[in-house]
């Protein structure tokens, strides 16, 4: 075999290596792909165009790492402004010179958000916010990204009195998200409750002119930092979303930019057998068809890395996963991503990736120092060893079977290294999408669901007003009476049962609801 193989591919400079030998990957079909027309929507949108043409808008989430990219100098201007903006609130936060109403030094972070709001914090936190030693590298950051108010109610709980001196952040492009709203009153409550002046405790992390933007300053919140809206939720880990959150755990974001930046100009080669993106979103597109045949199961082989699986899930399956293609052509497209981290989860699901069902392409992460603390044991091997003997073990395995593989190698899991392996999902799922004629940047399916759950509160106040107003009867005949589905008719009553708000004489299916 010729060194390197093709499809092995090592940068000159960087600690990056991407290994599609074992993909089951024909070079010559990787590359008859229709890249051109990929390239000229790379192109346009790095020059900021709107290629994002459901929604009107450009696509600039590799500005954010680059900012002298952008396609105003204004524009570029404003990107730098908002890091430096970020990093020195941070600073002053984490040094005591912000603090809250009542003087006091933030010990606690607060974040609320949802998707992309709340899974990229979430991925870089986990792998970064403490040290080798398991310490807080700076504040402690704690998530709502739900409206489960059982979650909220323990994280209070939790809290307990340095609630008193938690900073706030919430995070909404439009202000108007339902999810981190509802935490934001909840949490809002608890503060003044315990004595503080909350808006002296709030950050808002919003666009410019939101409702957001304007109740914070009215309000006289601690401070508003800058989204965009050409960065969608997803593609946002670079923006302030997650420089803020990260900032104040004392990640070294400005690295985490660099990887990025660096990852991005490594993943511009026009040739897709050198560029590793190219050679992600080709292996995903032969392999699955075009169609998304085959799921893509993460298994990055470090306990800091366990979240990028469910990260990547939302990157890739929103991005891709659309009824229409750009020609309005009914095309369901999709790529399945799960998975979790190796070498536990080779124990849950491997089985079946290597002896069952021959759908899926197993992507690797192998990190090559995964602590500092890794003495040599008394077999005279280091638990490291142990750890890329099951996954280059597992790799083997798998290949025997002929299932295909993909394997990523970083030398850590540092702020560097996120930044690259973020930015080369990122440029994968857009080239992937180019070739089979996507558009990544907009969610349809998701803008659907949130007015359908408008719909069904809407649905749920006239049911109660409707008892409220002596309404009484079975499923089938209130659900009559307010023109509605029975079974989602009998879910709510269920709900207002279990609040208080309505009783059953008998049965639940069958028996007669009031007030």
């Amino acid at each position: 075999m010729s060194w390197p193989p093709p499809l092995y591919l090592a940068h000159d400079h960087l600690p990056w290596t991407i290994d599609a030998t074992a993909a089951h990957v024909a070079p010559e079909a990787l590359a008859a792909l229709p890249w051109d027309r990929a390239w000229r929507d790379l192109a346009a949108t790095e020059a900021g165009e709107v290629v994002n043409v459901d929604e009107g808008r450009p696509v600039g989430h590799t500005w954010l790492r680059a900012p002298e990219t952008a396609p105003t100098v204004g524009l570029a201007e404003a990107i730098t402004a908002a890091v430096d903006a970020t990093a020195a609130f941070a600073a002053d936060v984490r040094a005591g010179r912000v603090t809250n109403d009542a003087g006091e030094r933030f010990t606690d972070v607060v974040h609320l958000g949802i998707g992309g709001s709340a899974l990229g914090p979430q991925l870089l936190l986990a792998a970064l916010a403490d040290d080798a030693a398991g310490a807080p590298r700076g504040l402690p950051v704690h998530f709502v990204d739900n409206t489960d108010p059982d979650g909220t109610a323990t994280l209070l709980g939790r809290l307990g009195d340095r609630l008193r001196t938690s900073l706030v952040v919430i995070v909404s492009k439009s202000g108007s998200t339902a999810e981190p709203n509802r935490g934001l009153e909840r949490v809002r409550d608890a503060l003044q409750a315990a004595g503080v002046h909350a808006p002296g405790s709030l950050v808002a992390v919003t666009t410019d002119g939101s409702l957001l933007h304007r109740t914070a300053a009215a309000q006289g919140w601690l401070a508003t930092l800058p989204l965009w809206d050409w960065v969608g939720g997803r593609f946002s880990l670079t923006s302030v979303v997650g420089l803020l959150p990260g900032a104040l755990a004392g990640v070294d974001v400005a690295s985490m930019l660099e990887g990025a930046r660096d990852m991005d100009a490594w993943t511009r080669s026009r040739d897709p057998l050198t560029n590793p993106a190219a050679v992600l979103a080709g292996a995903w597109h032969v392999l699955g068809h075009g169609r998304g045949d085959r799921a893509m199961v993460v298994l990055p082989y470090a306990d800091r890395l366990d979240k990028l699986g469910r990260y990547l899930q939302q990157l890739v399956m929103e991005s891709l996963g659309k009824r229409l293609d750009r020609q309005g052509a009914v095309v369901h497209q999709g790529l399945t991503v799960y998975g979790n981290k190796g070498s536990t989860d080779q124990h849950a699901f491997v089985q079946q990736l290597r002896d069952g069902r021959d759908d899926t392409l197993v992507a690797f992460v192998q990190v090559l120092e995964p602590s500092p603390d890794d003495p040599v044991q008394h077999d005279g091997v280091r638990a490291g060893d142990h750890l890329q003997g099951f996954l280059l073990g597992t790799r083997r395995a798998l290949a025997a079977s002929d299932r295909p593989t993909i394997t990523l190698t970083v030398p850590r899991v540092d702020a560097y290294t996120l930044g690259g392996l973020v930015a080369l999902f990122e440029r994968a799922v857009g080239l992937y999408a180019s070739l089979v004629d996507l558009n990544a940047y907009h969610q349809p399916g998701v803008e659907a669901g949130k007015k359908a759950a408008g719909a069904v509160l809407a649905l749920s106040a006239a049911l109660s007003a409707h008892l409220a107003a002596g309404g009484a009867g079975d499923v089938a005949t209130l659900a009559a009476a307010l023109d509605a589905d029975p079974v989602e008719v009998h879910y709510l009553l269920r709900r207002l049962a279990a609040v208080g708000s309505a009783k059953v004489r008998g049965p639940t299916t069958t028996g007669t609801w009031t007030a």
